[in-house]
Formats: C-alpha cells, sequence, structure tokens
C-alpha cells in the first residue's frame, strides 16, 4: 500500500486509524492489512453466488477475507473455499471464475457506474448528494435527513 499511494497527499496510516474507528465504532472487524489486490473475480464470483441465490452472505464473506484476512481475492484458488464455505460447489466456481463466465454481468455494472460518476467502492447516492467510502453513521443521517427521510 505504501508504493500504491507514494508521492500522493494521502497518509495511510492516518487513514488506517480512521478506518479502525470507524469500523470498531460499528462492531466491524478490521484488519491491519499492508497490501491492497484487485477484487475483480471476486465481483465475478459474487454474481454468480448471487445467482445461485447465495445473496448478502457472499458479500460478507469476501469482505471478511479481503480486509479481515487480508486474502488476495485476485486469485482463483482463494475465491474457490470461500464459494465452498457459502456453500456452493468448489468446482463450479472455479470453472466460472477461470472461463470468466459473469465478466459481461461486471462490465455493464461498471459503466453503469462510470455513467453515474461513481469511481470508488462504496458510494452511496441519495437524491443529489453522495456519501464515499467508510462513513460515520452521522454522516448518512445527515443526508437522509437533508433528503427529507425522518428518523427516530
Amino acid at each position: 500500500m505504501e508504493e500504491l499511494f507514494k508521492g500522493r497527499e494521502f497518509e495511510i496510516q492516518a487513514a488506517k486509524e480512521r478506518l479502525q474507528k470507524l469500523m470498531d465504532a460499528e462492531g466491524l472487524e478490521y484488519g491491519n492489512r499492508s497490501r491492497t489486490y484487485n477484487s475483480r473475480l471476486a465481483q465475478e464470483m459474487a454474481k454468480w453466488a448471487e445467482s445461485q441465490g447465495v445473496d448478502s452472505k457472499i458479500h460478507n464473506a469476501l469482505y471478511r477475507a479481503y480486509f479481515v484476512d487480508g486474502i488476495n481475492l485476485a486469485k482463483v484458488d482463494n475465491l474457490v473455499p470461500i464459494a465452498e464455505s457459502m456453500g456452493l460447489d468448489g468446482e463450479e466456481a472455479r470453472k466460472v471464475l477461470l472461463e470468466r463466465q459473469f465478466k459481461d454481468i461486471v462490465d455493464q455494472d461498471w459503466e453503469h457506474c462510470y455513467q453515474m460518476g461513481i469511481s470508488a467502492v462504496p458510494t452511496y447516492i441519495c437524491n443529489d448528494q453522495r456519501l464515499v467510502g467508510a462513513q460515520s453513521y452521522e454522516s448518512f443521517e445527515q443526508i437522509l435527513t437533508a433528503a427529507g427521510a425522518a428518523l427516530s
């Protein structure tokens, strides 16, 4: 990560500490990772898992693998056990990933995001306001209240 952000006005340790505080406040686990990995294959696997009836559970498992355990989600051999932990067939998962069977669907998602001006994950849009990245509960409260939501 040091190399990735080299030369930018971005303090990695400060960002990690901010994220750790946000995760702690919400009771979410967050590891001290030193690398970032391409998540494209994980996105394709998630689309396949959704088509198999595995919904948010796969996203939670991928979150944990990446942000808590520091697993490289760009490797098929690392993704297959995650699929199996969701009760999916490992060999089918491997085939889906190697053949890139859900590439076009993820491409469509990316194009949709590009059209909406989204370039970071997560991005939340409410009316014309956006929240990008990990945000506090209060930030969500503010954007929803500004949109007219009655919060209790």
